[in-house]
């Protein structure tokens, strides 16, 4: 959704809110899953992992506001490019540190069983 965002043309706001609301449905169901299901597991039998969760869970409410802001807002907006721009970024910097930081040592602290369970 991210690339199909950036390569919309400037005047294409039909299809930039109709992503947009897009993206703001499928970040809200991942980061409440998260949020519920995955970071309280994670702080429960990941010795050591209570830093990189709370970062994390910041980065979520980061991207909240932002999503919040982005919710009805007028795509014509002056600001509503650079809005979904810094989600954007943001989104791919949790993720990065999730996958390079987080998650081996998750792995490595559950193993397969219990991550299947998890999810």
């Amino acid at each position: 959704m991210f690339t199909k965002f950036t390569k919309l043309g400037d005047n294409a706001y039909k299809s930039k809110r109709d992503l947009v609301d897009q993206i703001i449905a499928e970040l809200s169901v991942h980061a409440s899953i998260e949020e519920l299901v995955f970071y309280p597991a994670v702080r429960r039998e990941v010795e050591g992992a209570d830093d990189d969760v709370l970062e994390a869970l910041e980065e979520h409410h980061v991207a909240k506001w932002l999503l919040s802001e982005l919710d009805g807002m007028d795509p014509k907006h002056e600001r509503f490019d650079a809005k979904v721009k810094v989600l954007i970024e943001s989104v791919k910097h949790h993720i990065e540190e999730e996958e390079s930081a987080l998650f081996p040592e998750v792995r490595q602290a559950l193993g397969r069983t219990q991550l299947q369970e998890l999810g």
